[in-house]
């Protein structure tokens, strides 16, 4: 299916693995000329030589920490006007309501909520002026089912849901959509880690925690990171201008809902 949207120019943060990664390749897939961002130079350089060369596509890589103010205005000036925003944060750590302080609400508010609203100010404007723009949001099924020992994640990724939830209402009569893409467990380094802190705690394997998890999980396995980029890359394309404000689940119907 052609997405409509070749030559269009991106902003996708987190973007030298897991499903950052799995976003940017799908969209340079659809033609989509590539501004990327992540805090290690060395592994997102060579991620975004490789993309440019499979998609033959333009790719600019920006190695800086995104969630602090330095960081964004260094990817924002390389940036500059983009018709595609993806937002994408590592969650804060695991743990239990007793362990936390304001400290650590404040960090996760400022990764996971205050810093995908800050990028939104600063690039949906444009967007908005060219009549054209799609912004995606990597949030957490944690927002749909909250998760116990992901406190953190919960409050601050609901927080960024409700903001999206008025503002996308705000800005689609200029035919810019704002949505969030919820993921559930998929195979990537985050879960690698949540694995072994279960394996740690049930003197298990990280195999064993795997199947376990899997097990909890209607399909039966963790989702990939080439799944969840096509998924994303479809909710910035040509067809997708009629979905505003939504939060899309991507969990393999682990989350026992409805609605």
């Amino acid at each position: 299916m052609d997405l409509g949207i070749a030559g269009k120019r991106a902003l996708v943060c987190a973007s030298s693995k897991g499903l950052g990664r799995g976003c940017a390749e799908a969209l340079a897939e659809a033609g989509v000329n590539l501004v990327m961002n992540a805090r290690g130079a060395e592994v997102l350089e060579a991620v975004a030589a490789d993309i440019a060369g499979k998609y033959g596509v333009e790719v600019t890589a920006v190695a800086a920490d995104v969630t602090t103010e330095e960081g964004r205005a260094k990817v924002l000036a390389a940036a500059g006007d983009v018709d595609i925003l993806v937002t994408n944060a590592g969650g804060p750590p695991p743990g239990t309501w007793t362990d936390w302080a304001r400290d650590d609400f404040i960090a996760a508010l400022d990764a996971n909520m205050l810093t995908p609203i800050a990028l939104m100010q600063a690039l949906v404007p444009h967007m908005q002026k060219q009549g054209w723009g799609r912004v995606v949001n990597i949030t957490s099924q944690s927002v749909k089912a909250p998760i116990p020992v992901l406190g953190l994640s919960n409050s601050a990724r609901a927080g960024l849901t409700g903001f999206v939830a008025g503002t996308a209402r705000q800005v689609a009569g200029s035919g810019v959509t704002i949505n969030n893409l919820q993921p559930g467990i998929h195979a990537t380094d985050r879960a690698t880690s949540l694995d072994a802190g279960v394996a740690n705690a049930q003197g298990i394997t990280a195999d064993e925690a795997q199947k376990q998890r899997e097990a909890t999980i209607p399909a039966q396995r963790y989702g990939t990171a080439e799944e969840f980029g096509a998924t994303c890359a479809f909710m910035c394309s040509q067809y997708a201008g009629f979905m505003v404000g939504q939060n899309i689940l991507l969990d393999g119907g682990a989350v026992n809902s409805t609605m």
